[in-house]
């Protein structure tokens, strides 16, 4: 997909800016922005001493194991699915 069909949407993520690109929809850049802001704000309430850096990891970090035991109950789901198609 050229970059002029692709998404251009600033987006405020810890107080700053960021300008993503990308060929999701805007309301789908700014949920996930939105995600990721409302995750960093849990993250530094309950430790208020790291900074932006740490924040950032520790919300990758934990993003990336919410999806990962979500993708593994998909999985087991449809596991379960294909086994009561072949009875």
């Amino acid at each position: 997909m050229p970059e002029s069909d692709k998404n251009r949407i600033t987006v405020e993520i810890s107080n700053r800016k960021f300008t993503v690109v990308g060929e999701e929809s805007a309301e789908h850049i700014k949920m996930v922005a939105s995600l990721v802001d409302q995750k960093m704000d849990e993250l530094r309430y309950a430790k208020p001493t790291l900074d932006t850096s740490q924040l950032a990891v520790l919300t990758a970090l934990n993003t990336m194991s919410d999806y990962l035991k979500l993708k593994e109950e998909h999985n087991a789901l449809v596991q379960k699915e294909r086994k009561e198609d072949r009875k």
